[in-house]
């Protein structure tokens, strides 16, 4: 006797944390990518109301009113930690757990190494893909991008690092700066 082919899937979720992360995450729903389940994180109520993600989890909502983190990546942490149950429950029966994010800004680089954190606590591998800022983003960007892929590293089991700037050495002429940042 053969067993049902559904009894041998391994539960994937793909969660974008922040505003970056929801855009990369919405690029693969766009896709028609089949067979993971797409979670939306953020601090940002609005942005995450008009996601398409079939999951959509607020955190943080009384440090922030639903407003965003301000790109502060101590106010995404804290908002991730004071969600910390809702993620958990978010990410149980996971068997694989990618975290897409952008690092720079609040939600991204503070909350996703707590989500990397209660993915891996619940036995997922883990894996974080981030995106660092174009030089042309900002200094303070840079900065707060700095630390950011060596604290996911402490909580994922695999971390890729993909750099806006080598973007700009590979895409094609004709695609536009707002196109990039799809």
């Amino acid at each position: 006797m053969v067993a049902d082919a559904s009894t041998y899937l391994a539960v994937i979720r793909v969660v974008g944390v922040g505003g970056a992360g929801i855009n990369a995450l919405e690029r693969m729903m766009d896709s028609d990518v089949r067979g993971v389940e797409f979670v939306a994180i953020n601090t940002d109520l609005q942005q995450l109301e008009i996601s398409n993600a079939p999951v959509r989890l607020h955190i943080g909502n009384e440090l922030t009113g639903g407003l965003g983190s301000g790109a502060d990546p101590e106010v995404g942490k804290a908002a991730a930690e004071a969600s910390y149950d809702h993620l958990r429950h978010v990410l149980k029966g996971s068997d694989m757990v990618f975290v897409t994010c952008g690092e720079g800004g609040g939600t991204g680089t503070g909350a996703a190494p707590v989500v990397c954190r209660a993915a891996r606590e619940l036995g997922a591998l883990t894996v974080a893909i981030v995106t660092t800022p174009f030089s042309f983003e900002g200094s303070t960007r840079q900065r707060s991008a700095g630390d950011g892929p060596d604290e996911l590293r402490k909580h994922a089991d695999t971390v890729i690092v993909i750099p806006n700037n080598r973007l700009l050495e590979v895409l094609h002429r004709d695609v536009s700066m707002v196109e990039a940042f799809r």
